[in-house]
């Protein structure tokens, strides 16, 4: 049976505390629920909370790294690809997710958000601002689901995978 891939994507060294506690959360919720997360692979922010919590509970992780070595990579990734691609990998990722949840706002994860709602790929907004969320949802409603906490993320993602 094939396993569902979660994509979490946010800021690397921007990302707040709040940020980087989600993640941890959302990445070890992720784990527990069978699921394999896929981040951007390194060693810093989100990416790095993420793997951290789905490592911590002994699930599988995805790093999809902007380079063509392992320079950066997150030591709680196991599968790392190689893309030489920079932020165009952006758009690996979220294709190869069946679901993206995005855990805070930077460049990165504004055009990881966009490229997935083009993909129609369910997006779900951890805790977003207000600005964040009336843009996107104002793109495309029917993708997007507006999460407070990771435990709501969880079970909007069980309704839409």
């Amino acid at each position: 049976m094939r396993k569902i891939v979660v994509g979490v994507m946010g800021p690397g060294d921007g990302a707040t505390a709040l940020d980087l506690q989600n993640a941890y959360e959302l990445g070890r919720l992720i784990a527990q629920a069978g699921w394999v997360l896929l981040t951007g692979g390194r060693d810093v922010g989100v990416m790095d909370a993420a793997s951290r919590g789905a490592r911590h509970a002994g699930g599988l992780t995805i790093g999809i790294l902007p380079g063509s070595d392992r320079a950066g990579l997150s030591d709680a990734v196991d599968i790392a690809i190689l893309t030489d691609l920079g932020n165009a990998r952006n758009n690996i990722n979220v294709l190869s997710s069946d679901v993206v949840v995005a855990c805070g706002m930077g460049l990165g994860t504004l055009s990881e958000i966009a490229l997935a709602l083009k993909a129609r790929k369910p997006v779900v907004l951890l805790n977003p601002g207000q600005a964040s969320w009336a843009l996107f949802q104002n793109l495309s409603p029917d993708a997007l689901f507006l999460s407070k906490h990771p435990t709501d993320a969880i079970t909007i993602i069980k309704g839409v995978v």
